[in-house]
């Protein structure tokens, strides 16, 4: 298992959100975020981006599990000292709600393994002040 960890050690993401007032609809329960990942390949080997697996927690502690294949429709191979960024959205119905997950990698060799995605907030301006 220690060389599937530091593979999993190798690959580094991080994440922006932004709330997307235009398009939320806050009378309705519709809050609708924007995140943006920027993925960075730290290791010695190439690894491509296999599947998704969120887990999307809103203020009511409801919980969403997503999976999926790639992200926005790709599976990137991102090449040592490399960074693979997208963007994409949520929808809550609370003004405030996290996402956290994993990302299925493929490294070169053909070994499988997890890159965690750090839980990070989603949350409408100054609704944590």
């Amino acid at each position: 298992m220690s060389g599937s960890q530091e593979l999993s050690d190798s690959i580094q993401v991080t994440v922006d959100t932004e709330y997307l007032e235009e398009q939320s609809v806050p009378e309705d329960d519709r809050f609708v975020f924007a995140y943006h990942i920027r993925i960075r390949n730290l290791g010695d080997q190439g690894a491509t981006l296999r599947s998704r697996h969120w887990f999307i927690t809103d203020g009511d502690n409801e919980v969403q599990e997503v999976k999926g294949d790639g992200v926005v429709g790709e599976q990137p191979t991102i090449e040592p000292g490399e960074t693979y960024r997208y963007s994409s959205g949520a929808v809550l119905a609370t003004r405030v709600g996290s996402m956290r997950g994993y990302y299925v990698m493929e490294a070169d060799d053909g070994t499988l393994f997890h890159a965690s995605i750090p839980v990070f907030t989603l949350a409408i301006p100054h609704a944590l002040n």
